[in-house]
C-alpha cells in the first residue's frame, strides 16, 4: 500500500504538493471513484485515472535524461542534473553511473537498487556506446589495442569495440565497463585527445531524438529489455 500523493509523485506527475492540490480538486479517481484525500492508501494493481486519463502504475521508476554539457551528476554540486528532472521525484531517483560535466548524452535514473547494481557492475558487461570526436584520426592499430584490452590503473580493461567510419576523427566506442574518465584516458593512452563525447546508448536503451535537456519515463518494452539484459526479467512486474 502507498499514499496516493506519493504514488503520483513517484510516477512523475508532479511534486507531492502539486499532486496533492490535484487530488483535493477532484482530479484523481481510484477504481472509478473520485478520491479527495492525498493520504489515501493505494494497493498494488489499482486502476488510476488522472484528469480523465488512465495512469499505469509501476513498481519502480526509470527516467532517461538527455544530459547537456555543463551539468554534473551530483546532488551536492551544481549545476546538477537533478535540476533537469522537473516533475519527477528526484529524492528517490539515483543515477546509473555518471557522465562528466563536459559530456553529453544518455543518463539513466532509477529507483531500483538491484537494477542499478547490475547495470553498473562489470560482471554483467552491459554495453555503453559513445560518439567521440578526436583531435587526430583513429587507426586500425587503435581498434586492435582496444579489442585486446588496454591497461589502466594496473589492470587490463575489458575488450572495447572501436567503430571507424568515413571520418576517422568521428568514431563510436562501445564499452562494457565504466571507469573514471575511461574514454578520455583510453584515447590519451593511444596519444590522442577527446574533443567531444556523447553517450548514445546504454544496454538496450537508445537516446534517439530526445531533445537536449529533456527527460522521459521509459516505455514498457524498454523496461523489459533493460531487466532482461541483466537477468532480472523474472522479477519484473
Amino acid at each position: 500500500m502507498e499514499r496516493l500523493d506519493r504514488l503520483l509523485a513517484r510516477l512523475g506527475l508532479g511534486s507531492r504538493k502539486e499532486v496533492g492540490r490535484l487530488i483535493r480538486a477532484g482530479g484523481v479517481r481510484v477504481g472509478g471513484e473520485v478520491v479527495l484525500d492525498p493520504g489515501f492508501k493505494v494497493g498494488e494493481g489499482a486502476l488510476l485515472e488522472v484528469e480523465g486519463r488512465p495512469v499505469r502504475v509501476f513498481r519502480h521508476l526509470h527516467v532517461l535524461l538527455h544530459k547537456p554539457k555543463g551539468y554534473v551528476t551530483s546532488r551536492t554540486e551544481g549545476p546538477s542534473v537533478y535540476a533537469l528532472l522537473q516533475g519527477f521525484p528526484t529524492r528517490d531517483l539515483s543515477p546509473v553511473g555518471r557522465l562528466d560535466k563536459d559530456t553529453e548524452g544518455l543518463l539513466l535514473f532509477t529507483t531500483d537498487g538491484e537494477l542499478l547494481h547490475r547495470l553498473t557492475h562489470p560482471r554483467f558487461k552491459v554495453a555503453k556506446r559513445y560518439l567521440v570526436h578526436l583531435e587526430r584520426p583513429a587507426t586500425a592499430e587503435d581498434q586492435r589495442a582496444f579489442r585486446e584490452g588496454l591497461f589502466l590503473d594496473g589492470e587490463r580493461l575489458l575488450p572495447a569495440e572501436l567503430l571507424i567510419g568515413e571520418d576517422p576523427t568521428r568514431v563510436e566506442l562501445v564499452l562494457r565497463e565504466g571507469r573514471y574518465h575511461q574514454v578520455k584516458r583510453m584515447f590519451a593512452q593511444r596519444g590522442n585527445r577527446v574533443l567531444y563525447l556523447k553517450r548514445l546508448a546504454f544496454g538496450p536503451l537508445e537516446l534517439g531524438n530526445l531533445p537536449l535537456g529533456a527527460a522521459r519515463v521509459l516505455e514498457r518494452e524498454e523496461e523489459r529489455a533493460l531487466y532482461r539484459a541483466v537477468g532480472l526479467f523474472s522479477s519484473f512486474g
